[in-house]
C-alpha cells in the first residue's frame, strides 16, 4: 500500500528563500525531484526526507506527513479542525 505522503516543503523552501536547485544540492538529489516531491507526485524516502530535515534544522514531522496538514492560519488562530 502506498500512500500520499503531505509534505510542507514548498512553503518552507520559499519562507527561506531557499531554491529547489540549492536544496537539491545540499541534500543530495536532483532538483526535479524536489518539484515531484513539493507537487506530491513523489513520496520522498526516509532518508531523504531525513535529509531535507536536517537541512531546514526543523524535525522531520514539520516538513512530511500521512496526514494533510491544518491550515497555518487555522494553526496560528486555533481554530478547530
Amino acid at each position: 500500500m502506498s500512500e500520499q505522503v503531505h509534505n510542507r516543503l514548498a512553503m518552507v523552501r520559499a519562507e527561506r528563500k531557499v531554491s529547489r536547485q540549492a536544496l537539491a544540492e545540499a541534500v543530495g538529489a536532483h532538483y526535479q525531484t524536489i518539484g515531484y516531491i513539493e507537487r506530491g507526485q513523489y513520496n520522498p524516502s526516509l532518508d531523504l526526507a531525513l535529509r531535507i530535515a536536517e537541512f531546514f534544522e526543523l524535525p522531520v514531522e514539520a516538513l512530511f506527513s500521512l496526514r494533510p496538514f491544518r491550515r497555518l492560519t487555522d494553526e496560528v488562530y486555533g481554530r478547530k479542525q
